[in-house]
């Protein structure tokens, strides 16, 4: 049995176009993480290689023996503090493919357990900057917690996270480098939907229009960031016995897996001409 809650942080981060300035706020952010309490800090969309067209102008100007090293830094300070840590990161792939978009998912003993790859890039992602991974999610388990992994546009494709449901996840992970306020209102959708948490980490630079922020299985923000580009880790609890979530964890999440089965209406429907007439009033 896993623990009834736990603390994460969605980690409202700078991000520059310095790797190593980049890695060493990240793992400053983590130690602020920690001493909040977290069991988890997640970092935005490129947290540490930057994003295109914002930090990477250029793929051949990135060096990536400095990501490499700063990610492997990285990690053995998440092992120093016992905390898991999901970096947004580029992937190089082998030339001349281009790199993928990712998160790199670390565990609390500082090993890379697994990378989530973005599935569905945008326009501009897909024919200048990124390579497309194949349909695989990425889940893995902390505490009895499930979490899933979804960056930045995979938001507006609901199929992705209805599939996170079906795999039984407490929390979805999105990572963004995005100041969409609609990326709100959708990810508010998606937690209230499938009656799970929502966790959106976004840089410091576009917290003014879209902040960090923890999102609970009611939709409604159980924790949020600052909209001054403040940088720090929003810290809130996954609970399951919080009563305000009682009735999206255990009535409604089992009801609608019941209802998508059609388990909830076959002996409820009956055979009637009034019914099966659609053609009279």
């Amino acid at each position: 049995m896993g623990a009834e809650a736990i603390t994460i942080a969605a980690v409202q981060s700078e991000i520059t176009d310095d790797v190593r300035l980049n890695g060493r706020h990240i793992r400053e952010m983590m130690t602020a993480a920690r001493e909040a309490g977290a069991r988890l800090a997640q970092f935005p969309e490129g947290a540490l290689s930057g994003y295109v067209k914002s930090q990477v102008r250029d793929w051949d100007a990135v060096d990536w023996s400095v990501v490499v090293a700063e990610l492997q830094a990285t990690a053995r300070h998440a092992g120093r503090l016992g905390l898991w840590t999901v970096v947004g990161c580029a992937h190089r792939l082998t030339a001349p493919h281009r790199p993928h978009n990712s998160l790199y998912v670390i565990s609390d003993a500082g090993h890379l357990i697994g990378r989530y790859d973005k599935r569905l890039c945008s326009h501009t992602e897909l024919t200048g900057w990124f390579t497309p991974a194949p349909p695989e999610p990425r889940v893995f388990d902390i505490d009895g917690f499930r979490f899933g992994c979804a960056l930045c546009i995979e938001i507006k494709f609901p199929e992705l996270f209805a599939e996170y449901e079906r795999l039984g996840v407490d929390c979805v992970l999105l990572s963004a480098y995005a100041e969409d306020p609609v990326f709100d209102v959708l990810a508010r959708a998606h937690a209230a939907t499938n009656c799970y948490w929502v966790s959106l980490a976004t840089p410091a630079q576009c917290a003014h229009r879209l902040p960090s922020g923890l999102i609970g299985p009611d939709g409604g923000y159980v924790a949020r960031g600052w909209i001054d580009d403040t940088p720090g880790p929003v810290c809130g609890p996954l609970d399951r016995s919080a009563p305000e979530f009682a009735t999206p964890l255990t009535l409604a999440r089992p009801w609608r897996a019941l209802a998508r089965s059609d388990g909830a209406f076959k002996e409820y429907r009956v055979s009637d001409p009034r019914s099966t007439d659609l053609t009279s009033f």
